[in-house]
């Protein structure tokens, strides 16, 4: 499901235009966006939670030339399944 297929479903679900579900899932998702980047975390009750994750430096191999190489410490985004939908997807 691309982007705009899922925006066309919100329309769909929710009775209003399309125009105005984009602007909706674009503000949910820049919410969720700058949430993180502020490093707090954004939780759905059943549904799940986005938080972020630090990731330690470490050292990596070049597949190419298998030269090793040093891999920076970074902060990732993390999608923690909540039970309803882990349910919900289970039972198809």
């Amino acid at each position: 499901m691309t982007k705009q297929d899922f925006v066309d479903a919100v329309a769909d679900k929710a009775g209003m235009s399309k125009r105005d579900a984009g602007a909706a899932v674009d503000a949910v998702l820049d919410t969720i966006t700058s949430a993180l980047r502020q490093g707090d975390s954004v939780t759905f009750t059943g549904f799940g939670k986005f938080s972020t994750s630090a990731r330690a430096a470490r050292m990596g191999v070049n597949p190419r030339t298998g030269e090793r190489v040093q891999i920076q410490a970074t902060t990732v985004p993390k999608f923690s399944a909540g039970s309803a939908l882990k349910t919900a997807v289970k039972s198809g």
